[in-house]
């Protein structure tokens, strides 16, 4: 079955509101390169829209009505946004559900050390990485150090033109005769992927190098990361030990680009899976009132299992739903397992777009193309759909329905040959309450590199795909 090209379907106007959706979506990356900046870059949009704190609302006793907007922050790491409906919510909800953490590399939390003329901070990489390309790139420093009186110092260093960057250093290849014959998983080891973050020792005046103290002899042992201590207390007033309660995230310097003498494209990081985030985000903004209540949740965690308190298994998103059901004088135990049973889920997540450089990975028949619209994947996991959500004919069925008669362009598509790999999502966790739920998103190239590449016809086809679901009045 062949599928249109997106670009093709566009007017003059359409194409000035995807260019206008893709500039928007580009701050959005460029502003939220961790979980916690994009849940702060959420609140701050969302809240200019009109939406309220449910836990400000439950303090103060208010009864959300038809129309308003709700949000609920888990940690300030996930999120879920509701827009209430016509209907009781025991009827169901229209769920748009993404994650916002990506691969990157973490600080330990005993990082700092020196070692033949650099200093450096230890680190251990988070997600499935192919560790060789996160070296001899220009990285950023992203993160909170928060202090033992409870003090929150963020860190954002390496984004601005001014600011210094950092690195992890490749072995030169006049040297590298014997880790070019490694494994792709062997060339770089994890525990190699050190940052380089300085080479100056610090200057000991002639009254500190006469004085007999113990400090000033450690500054003398290790005299570079005595520097870099030094400036650490000047700039954010942190200590070593501080380092303990840090959360610091090692991603790629520099803003997202387009792609392409046409523009056509879009080059950055984390656009696994933020794309689908911010197109469920803004389709949940731009809708207008609806019949049932909808809801979009944001969550953390998912490239490493959906776990933890901010992942998708835990009962944070549960328990939003149940305190809202309470609020509006509808909650019982069954009224809110009614709610979660009745519902229907786009699980917003991406999908791995068709290369021809490595079209031996792919059966092209049932793959993702880039500029071909919406991807709808109706089964992830792996080779015998291992750990798969697989989504309902009839399910399918109703969306195709739905989405045809808007002229939303879409595709289906499979993650790669059968045998050769596979993954998942958040779907599965959520088909675990009995709603109806299908995986849907963008084709990405180079997914889970440091820069990933889409196209902002996809961008823009999914954003209007969210809408159509949204504004769907459920099965």
């Amino acid at each position: 079955m062949e599928r249109k090209v997106t670009w093709e379907t566009y007017d003059a106007a359409q194409l000035e509101k995807l260019e206008s959706l893709n500039r928007e979506y580009r701050d959005f990356l460029d502003n939220g390169k961790t979980e916690r900046e994009c849940i702060d870059t959420i609140v701050n949009t969302i809240e200019a829209e009109g939406y309220q704190e449910l836990e400000s609302l439950i303090r103060d006793g208010k009864k959300p009505q038809k129309g308003d907007k709700v949000y609920s922050v888990c940690m300030n790491k996930s999120i879920a946004m509701f827009q209430i409906g016509e209907k009781p919510m025991a009827e169901g909800m229209n769920i748009l559900g993404a994650h916002i953490d990506s691969p990157r590399i973490d600080v330990k939390q005993n990082p700092l050390y020196e070692e033949g003329g650099f200093a450096y901070l230890d680190t251990h990489y988070y997600g499935g990485v192919k560790k060789y390309q996160w070296v001899a790139l220009p990285l950023a420093l992203h993160g909170v150090v928060v202090k033992k009186d409870g003090t929150t110092i963020e860190m954002n260093i390496g984004e601005n033109d001014d600011d210094p960057v950092f690195f992890i250093s490749d072995l030169l290849v006049h040297l590298a005769g014997e880790q070019m014959e490694k494994k792709a998983s062997k060339v770089i080891e994890g525990e190699a992927l050190d940052l380089i973050i300085g080479s100056k020792p610090i200057v000991l005046t002639r009254e500190e190098k006469e004085e007999d103290k113990k400090e000033d002899k450690e500054k003398a042992k290790e005299a570079i990361k005595a520097g870099i201590l030094d400036i650490l207390k000047a700039s954010y007033d942190m200590e070593e030990e501080d380092f303990l309660s840090a959360e610091l995230e090692i991603v790629p310097a520099g803003k997202t680009r387009e792609v392409g003498f046409d523009r056509s494209m879009i080059l950055g990081y984390g656009q696994d899976d933020r794309v689908c985030a911010f197109t469920s985000m803004r389709a949940m903004l731009d809708v207008g009132a609806t019949e049932r209540t909808l809801c979009c949740i944001l969550v953390d965690k998912e490239e490493i299992g959906s776990v933890g308190a901010t992942g998708m298994q835990s009962r944070f998103f549960e328990n939003a739903v149940a305190e809202l059901m309470n609020l509006m004088g509808e909650y019982s135990e069954l009224n809110v397992r009614r709610c979660l049973a009745r519902s229907a889920m786009l699980s917003s997540d991406v999908s791995a777009g068709f290369d021809p450089t490595y079209a031996s990975c792919f059966e092209k028949k049932n793959a993702a193309f880039v500029g071909k619209g919406m991807v709808f994947n109706k089964f992830t996991g792996s080779r015998g759909k291992g750990g798969s959500n697989d989504a309902n004919a009839e399910y399918i069925a109703y969306l195709r329905r739905i989405l045809d008669e808007k002229g939303i362009v879409y595709q289906t598509a499979e993650l790669g040959k059968v045998d050769v790999g596979g993954g998942g999502t958040i779907a599965y966790i959520l088909a675990e309450y009995g709603m109806n739920v299908i995986d849907s998103g963008v084709a990405v190239l180079n997914m889970h590199a440091p820069w990933e590449a889409t196209s902002k016809a996809d961008v823009y086809e999914t954003y209007r795909g969210y809408m159509v679901f949204a504004e769907g009045a459920g099965m």
